[in-house]
């Protein structure tokens, strides 16, 4: 359950004009104690300090309590993560706070569970989250020496809250450590599992009565869902960060004026392309309001002496392809270039005039190649023989897409993270021959359709930019028809994204041209196994929306699927007069062949997404693409 952190922590956003924010910025990565030692931790407290500090936060007021304090800004304040120097910076920010001012805890370390011995869970689980000095279970204490429990915190937050102070908590830890089977891959957890923890078996949670839930404006980020795992990954240039504080930090910077929902809405897209398979998760009356902060923010780079003052950090990549200005708020473009070296926070160009000082991405580089890391047997006592899938299997890359795990006398292909079947049984997709196929041909098969669905979607993601301050052109309502068989759909109710889609579900979209111009519409669906399917238009049929204009398009869940997260994309181009309509679902391999030629948008993506095509240069780059994803959590059919 996600109750205990929701009775500990609260956050709202900055409303006063004369309110001041304070900031406790916490990174665990190396344990005292404990053999759970991470690498990214102590780089999302500099990630976050730095990104508070732009948001508008003055370093003052910020108290960074990381393993390794090296690279902070100047200003902030530093100790190590321990639990008493955590709990006395939350007091300390208590005490200098008023009535409206704003207190920041953000957390980057593991999380565990521990049975509740109070009785305040009503019988269930305290969430921990592990400081440097927490050492193990305690049977003298009850509980596991010097972890922050969520009573720990609830005290906190409650004299906090009675002040009238509020309170923003951004968690990127996690508390689920069963169910899940990491067999393989460069993803590491960040939670600790209870034998790690040494409590003991019989140690019984303590039933009671629940602690009452905390009024006030609130609002709070958990890095996934309570039955998820975190994960930290390493970058290209071998640094080091958590997944969710990663991708929070870059959608705070591009998105002065965004909401909390609309940051995490971003945040969780952003997650959903990457290497994670793990879903964040908010909660608080606030999740509408703007963000905290008056800092200026910009999707234009500083640039100079043909450097960028910013790199991976930023969501830039080599290969990206970026326009240069004189200017910030120029509209006449000075030239384009192409990024040549990318670090985590600066970037090399290919070329630049004198005069540009400035630079906006423009499109993400083309999708490299499908990469598999080496072959990893589930189960050691497996005396199954693979010899002719690892002999099908390609060598192995550096930094692989894919882990192919040998489970069940067959591949599965997990993520990055090696994780095996992480939403239920089967929910890793297995390779399964066709009657008549070898292991070799379904291997190819099967590649060739993961290469082409993971590079659509890179392309798709990165040919639309990364701008939250404007308006889409499109409004999208989505409605679920949950299925009693597949041939009985239930009455049509709102589709709440955190609730699990079933197969034989049937999902609507009501489609709206919101904007003063004609689009065309294209919506795809990318299903857990790597497939991209064309959901609309169909048969050639017009799919071009007049302003004001509403179409409706419906999808049945496939009623042999498993388990996993999916996506539907809804995909506008601009119109142009006397021009052909685009028709995206044309990118999705088909058993038909189609004799329209394709409009300039496709055929544009079509050249990003051949690896082996020669940039034409983006001013050839047709319309603007707007694409807005649906992430859809898919469970298995009950028996």
């Amino acid at each position: 359950m996600r109750a205990p952190l929701a009775l500990i922590l609260s956050a709202t956003l900055l409303t006063p004009a004369q309110a001041e924010i304070r900031a406790v910025v916490v990174g665990v990565s190396d344990y005292l104690t404990l053999d759970a030692d991470l690498k990214g931790p102590s780089n999302d407290a500099r990630l976050m300090a730095e990104t508070l500090i732009a948001r508008g936060v003055p370093p003052a007021n910020i108290t960074v309590l990381a393993s390794d304090p090296t690279g902070l800004p100047a200003g902030p304040s530093t100790a190590q993560p321990t639990h008493d120097a955590i709990l006395q910076a939350l007091a300390a920010a208590t005490t200098a706070s008023t009535d409206g001012d704003t207190i920041v805890f953000t957390f980057s370390g593991h999380g565990a569970q521990a049975p509740d011995l109070s009785g305040d869970e009503g019988g269930g689980y305290d969430e921990l989250l592990l400081p440097a000095d927490a050492t193990g279970w305690k049977g003298a204490i009850g509980a596991v020496e010097n972890a922050l429990v969520d009573d720990d915190l609830q005290a906190w937050t409650q004299q906090t809250l009675a002040k009238g102070i509020q309170v923003i908590a951004l968690i990127d830890a996690c508390h689920s450590a069963t169910g899940f089977r990491a067999v393989g891959g460069q993803g590491v957890p960040k939670v600790i599992d209870e034998a790690q923890l040494g409590i003991p078996d019989d140690v019984i949670p303590v039933e009671g009565t629940p602690a009452p839930p905390l009024s006030g404006d609130f609002v709070f980020l958990y890095s996934s869902q309570s039955d998820q795992r975190s994960f930290e990954y390493p970058m290209p240039d071998g640094t080091w960060h958590g997944e969710f504080t990663l991708r929070l930090a870059q959608t705070l910077r591009a998105a002065p004026a965004a909401s909390w929902e609309q940051i995490l809405t971003a945040t969780t897209e952003a997650m959903a392309q990457g290497p994670a398979r793990q879903m964040p998760d908010g909660e608080g009356p606030l999740l509408t309001a703007q963000v905290f902060g008056t800092g200026p923010t910009t999707p234009r780079f500083p640039l100079k002496d043909g450097h960028l003052a910013a790199g991976l950090l930023d969501g830039l990549t080599e290969g990206a392809e970026l326009t240069l200005y004189a200017t910030p708020a120029d509209t006449t473009p000075l030239a384009t270039a192409t990024l040549t070296k990318v670090t985590a926070r600066s970037a090399t160009l290919s070329a630049a005039p004198a005069k540009a000082q400035w630079a906006e991405l423009t499109s993400a580089p083309p999708p490299k190649p499908l990469t598999l890391a080496a072959p990893v047997l589930a189960d050691p006592a497996d005396t199954t023989d693979y010899r002719a899938w690892t002999a099908a299997l390609p060598p192995p890359g550096e930094t692989p897409d894919l882990i192919p795990i040998l489970t069940e006398g067959t591949v599965a292909l997990a993520g990055p993270d090696g994780t095996l079947d992480p939403d239920g049984k089967n929910s890793t997709p297995r390779i399964r021959p066709e009657p008549g196929e070898t292991e070799a041909e379904a291997l190819q098969r099967t590649l060739e359709q993961a290469a082409h669905g993971l590079a659509l979607r890179a392309t798709l993601a990165g040919a639309t930019g990364r701008s939250l301050t404007g308006n889409p052109p499109l409004t999208v309502t989505t409605t679920r028809r949950a299925a009693t068989s597949c041939d009985q759909p239930g009455p049509q109710t709102p589709f709440d994204p955190k609730d699990p889609v079933a197969p034989c579900d049937q999902l609507w979209l009501s489609i709206t041209n919101s904007s003063g111009t004609a689009q065309d519409v294209s919506v795809l669906y990318f299903t857990a196994d790597f497939r991209v399917q064309p959901i609309y238009p169909t048969q050639n049929l017009s799919n071009r929306l007049a302003p004001g204009e509403t179409t409706r398009v419906g999808l049945m869940i496939d009623p042999t699927s498993t388990a996993g997260l999916e996506e539907i994309w809804t995909l506008a181009v601009p119109a142009t007069a006397d021009a052909p309509r685009v028709d995206l679902t044309r990118l999705v391999p088909t058993d038909t062949t189609r004799a329209t030629p394709p409009d300039p948008m496709t055929a544009w993506l079509e050249t990003r997404l051949d690896p082996e095509a020669t940039s034409r240069g983006f001013n050839l780059k047709p319309a603007p693409l707007t694409m807005l994803r649906q992430i859809i959590r898919l469970a298995p059919m009950e028996n």
